[in-house]
């Protein structure tokens, strides 16, 4: 199956529809990465566990959520889809609080 490109538009509606079931806890990190993988840049296992630079294996734990790797390996694996892992409130108010359109305007 031939990847299409996404555009500028496609690929941010993207991500952040994948983000938000992740905030919400609908979607596991894990699941996150492996539907950005396929459908932002069309790899397989393979091909981005090579990208990356780490074992299809690994790859494999990670988006099984079944992995204890590193906030390093992590990044590595984040970053060619322009994400970075880091700290997430556990109450879902505090999140809200932080990503609403209030707190950004207050921010700058």
């Amino acid at each position: 199956m031939k990847h299409t490109p996404l555009t500028p538009e496609q690929l941010e509606a993207l991500l952040q529809e994948h983000l938000q079931r992740l905030f919400d806890g609908r979607s596991t990190q894990g699941e996150v990465l492996s539907e950005l993988r396929r459908k932002v840049l069309g790899f397989n296992q393979t091909q981005y566990a090579e990208l990356v630079g780490i074992s299809r294996r690994t790859l494999s734990d990670i988006e099984r959520d079944s992995s204890n790797v590193t906030v390093a390996t992590l990044s590595r694996v984040f970053r060619p889809l322009g994400l970075q892992p880091g700290l997430m409130p556990r109450r879902k108010s505090l999140l809200t609080a932080l990503v609403s359109p209030e707190a950004s305007d207050s921010s700058s």
